[in-house]
Order: C-alpha cells, then sequence, then structure tokens
C-alpha cells in the first residue's frame, strides 16, 4: 500500500503541516479502527488520513477519516487538503471532489494555479467567560474567549497583539483541562503589508498534539471571527508555529472556504 507524506498549506517542503495520507483503492470499507490508529501512531504526525473511492452516483467520491496520533477526529483541514493533493497529482481523480466524512459531505476544488480550496462548515462562535486558570495554563490574559462548537472543540482566545502570539509558552498539560480538543490564540496582524490579516497558533493537547503546526479547521472559526472585525469577507491568515503557513480564507455564511497549497515530501510503501 502506497503512503505518502505531504506538507500543506506551503508551498516549500519542511514547512506548513506535514499529514500522512493513504489511498485505500478499490476498498468499499475501512480497514480495522485499530489498524488505522496503529498507522496513524507510526506516521506520528499530526493526522493521519485515509481514504477509499465510493460508488459513482453518490453525494460523495471518496469516504475520508483522520487519526492523529491519539484518536479520531471530526475535523481536519490540513489532512484533507493534503488527500485532495494526493488524488490530483496521481490522476486518482480530476476536477473537484466531494469527500464523505464525520462533518458531513466537504469539497476540495483544485486550481490552475496548484492551490486548493476546501470547502467547509463555519464554526459557530458563541461568547464564554474565561475559564478559572485560563490566563495562567496561557501565560497572558485573554482579550476575548469564544465556544466554536462541537466540530471544532476548541476554546478561541484573542491575545493582546501578534507579538503576544510569537511568545506564547503555555502550560499545555494545564490548556487541556479548557476545552474539548485545545486553544486557539490569535491576534490581528502588526503590519499587514505583510501579506496576512491575523496570526494564530494552536494547542491541542487533549489529542496528543502539542502544538499544531497550521490548522484548517481552526481557520473555520477564525474567519468568522476576523471578518467581523475587519469588515471583510475574504482574509489571509498567517499560522506562527516553527513551521510556520498561511490559510486564504473566505466567508461565506454557514461555510468557509480554505485556501491552501501542498507539496508531497515521501512516497512509500506501507509494508505492515
Amino acid at each position: 500500500m502506497r503512503i505518502r507524506i505531504v506538507d500543506a498549506f506551503t508551498d516549500r517542503p519542511f514547512s506548513g503541516n506535514p499529514a500522512g495520507v493513504l489511498l485505500l483503492d478499490g476498498a468499499d470499507a475501512f480497514p480495522d479502527d485499530t489498524w488505522l490508529q496503529h498507522v496513524a501512531r507510526e506516521v506520528n504526525h499530526a493526522e493521519t488520513a485515509f481514504a477509499h473511492p465510493l460508488p459513482p452516483g453518490g453525494e460523495a467520491d471518496w469516504a475520508l477519516r483522520w487519526f492523529t496520533p491519539a484518536t479520531e477526529v471530526a475535523m481536519c483541514g490540513h489532512a484533507t487538503l493534503a488527500t485532495a493533493h494526493v488524488l490530483h497529482a496521481t490522476a486518482a481523480h480530476e476536477g473537484p471532489v466531494r469527500f464523505a466524512t464525520r462533518s458531513g459531505v466537504l469539497v476540495a476544488t483544485p486550481a490552475d494555479d496548484g492551490s486548493v480550496t476546501l470547502d467547509f462548515p463555519t464554526a459557530p462562535l458563541t461568547r464564554a467567560d474565561p475559564p478559572a486558570g485560563l490566563a495562567e495554563a496561557l501565560g497572558t490574559e485573554p482579550l476575548t474567549t469564544l465556544d466554536t462548537g462541537p466540530l471544532v472543540g476548541d476554546l478561541l482566545v484573542e491575545v493582546a497583539d501578534e507579538k503576544t502570539v510569537h511568545a506564547l509558552a503555555p502550560d499545555l498539560r494545564a490548556l487541556g483541562a479548557h476545552s474539548e480538543r485545545g486553544v486557539i490564540a490569535t491576534a490581528r496582524a502588526e503590519d499587514p503589508d505583510r501579506g496576512y490579516d491575523f496570526v494564530s497558533r494552536c494547542f491541542f493537547p487533549n489529542v496528543g498534539i502539542d502544538e499544531d503546526p497550521v490548522t484548517g479547521s481552526a481557520h473555520t472559526a477564525l474567519a468568522p471571527f476576523w471578518s467581523e472585525r475587519l469588515g471583510r469577507p475574504a482574509l489571509t491568515g498567517l499560522q506562527a508555529s516553527f513551521r510556520s503557513g498561511r490559510v486564504r480564507t473566505e466567508l461565506r455564511g454557514d461555510r468557509t472556504l480554505l485556501t491552501g497549497r501542498a507539496v508531497t515530501v515521501i512516497d512509500g510503501d506501507l509494508l505492515a
């Protein structure tokens, strides 16, 4: 079985967010969950995507699931982008691809410039009081705190400025007590002339990911938050992890478009 490692939300290898991608050609169902989790743990990236083709004529073309090294997740942007990239690069699928997932049918549309646009559900944001101990766990005082709903499962926290986001060194064990998956920390860009409108970092200790390099699903919450603040539906976010990456967002009501590129860095055989 072919296995690929793809860097997503970047046009350069060794940046963006790496994902494992396995296309289960000809399969009419997923293998045993235990095997899927073992493979994801062996790959040991934020997510590993498993996809198999569906019969023609249905509402989706491929079934898709995502696993972190610790658990299955309900939604993942960068591994969806990585899977679409592999499908198009290998000619396993042409044109827009519809994925059947735990988050409904998600569509990935390739463009002539090599980018891929994902159509994801917009996260419903609800104002929340900062939980006791959040400021101490994060290492800074939150300005705004919002719940991102069941699909994303994070606490979205606005902090003072971009420099604060870059400097964060949270207590991850303590941070995990404050949401289902983790915490998205964000601030407005210090200088929009640098090509991005807001900055973020994502900490997900509850699913085995201390800091996620670039998180597509988080941008389904960041897009409505910053589009309302900045008065524009189309924005660009910089995720300021060590690897770094950019996500172009466009808010369309209850849907959010996420656009980025991807690069395959490893292509090999899974023997187990």
